[in-house]
């Protein structure tokens, strides 16, 4: 968590960093994948095939991650 997320962002007090590691361990277990798991991540991920649209990136964290599905 601290090189993925807290050392690239400025922590401004206690509440903010606990936003923050609530959004990370989300993206971290819903989002990210994981080389362990082939790729998917900890609660699995959906295939979206193409038929569902183009590829748009949704910012998390402040866009310091992405999320990729499609529109």
């Amino acid at each position: 968590m601290r090189r993925e997320c807290t050392d690239h962002l400025i922590v401004l007090g206690e509440n903010h960093l606990r936003r923050l590691m609530k959004q990370y361990v989300s993206y971290y277990n819903g989002y990210r994948p994981h080389s362990s798991l082939d790729g998917n991540s900890p609660l699995p991920r959906n295939i979206e095939p193409p038929e569902r649209g183009i590829v748009v990136s949704e910012p998390l964290l402040g866009g310091l991650h992405h999320r990729y599905r499609r529109a």
